[in-house]
Formats: C-alpha cells, structure tokens, sequence
C-alpha cells in the first residue's frame, strides 16, 4: 500500500524555489511563500528562492544557475505555465529537460481537477530532469502550489515514501 513508512530514515532535499511573475515582489508573493513555508515545514531545506519577471532569457539563467549549483537538488518554479503571451516558464525551461517527468503533469491534472475542475485545461505544469535536478513547473496561483505541494510533492520528496519515490534515485540519476 502506498503511504509513508515511519521505520524509514527521512533525508531533507534541497529544493529552490522560483517565482516567475511580473506583478509580484517577494512581499507579494503568496505562492512562492507558501511554497517555501511546506518545504521547510516538511523536513526539507530551502536552498534558495527568487523571483523574476516573465522574461524568458532571466528565466533560463536562473534555473541554470541552480542547476550547475550543487547544493540544489530540485528546483520548483511558480508562475509562467499558462496559455497567454507573458506566460514564459514552459518555453524558457523544457528545453533544458534531458528527460521529461510526463506522470507529473497528469497527476497534477487529476488532483487539480478535484479543486478547480476543467480550468485545469489551461495549466502547462510539467517537470523534468537536467544533470541529476529535479525541475518541477507549477502554476503561480497559491492554490495550485497548494495542490502540487500537499498531494503530489510532499510524498515523492519524501525518501519514506513507498512503494518508491523520486528521492531513492538521485544517487542514480547521473548514471550512463
């Protein structure tokens, strides 16, 4: 059965977290900071957080910079994922993807749907894998931070979590 196994050894992940917004500050910004608070509410260590303007180029060089960042394991953005002009994320990130997690989206879809219901249509969400990074693209609205977060990210960052998680590969992911 799925779930946490209490027995198990909890291992922290250092996770950055990136807000993608033209109207927001980091005063402001109501996704980003409930983000960061379940991180480390959870066990885990914000490795960093930023945030920058729709713009594709600054975009990309910050999920760069944490990539080529050690001290980062996984990286989650909020904001850009959407279908109108400004919305950047998606463009400026997918491409650095080795691999794509496609079961994120589709999960995140499904728990989505239970609180939003078909507007979930209208979120690009995705993830993926770049030099042994994990790369998580959510919506910038705190509800859909709330969603990824509470129902999805939580457990598969979690090393107790069974039958696997994304945590128990990580020592794996830059095998050739």
């Amino acid at each position: 059965m799925a779930g946490i196994d209490e027995s198990l050894t909890f291992k922290p992940v250092r996770i950055a977290v990136l807000t993608v917004s033209d109207t927001r500050t980091l005063e402001t910004d109501t996704s980003g900071s409930t983000l960061a608070a379940r991180i480390e509410a959870d066990g885990h260590i914000l490795a960093d957080r930023a945030l920058v303007k729709d713009d594709k180029a600054e975009v990309e060089a910050i999920v760069t910079r944490w990539i080529n960042d050690p001290a980062v394991d996984a990286i989650i953005t909020t904001g850009g994922t959407g279908l109108t002009g400004r919305d950047v994320t998606v463009e400026a990130v997918r491409p650095l993807f080795e691999k794509e997690i496609e079961g994120f989206s589709v999960i995140f879809h499904q728990v989505s749907y239970q609180t939003v219901g078909l507007s979930t249509l209208q979120s690009r969400a995705s993830a993926g894998l770049v030099r042994g990074t994990f790369i998580f693209l959510l919506p910038g609205s705190t509800g859909a931070v709330k969603d990824a977060w509470d129902n999805i990210l939580k457990f598969e960052l979690d090393a107790r979590y069974r039958p696997c998680n994304l945590v128990d590969i990580m020592p794996r992911l830059m095998e050739r």
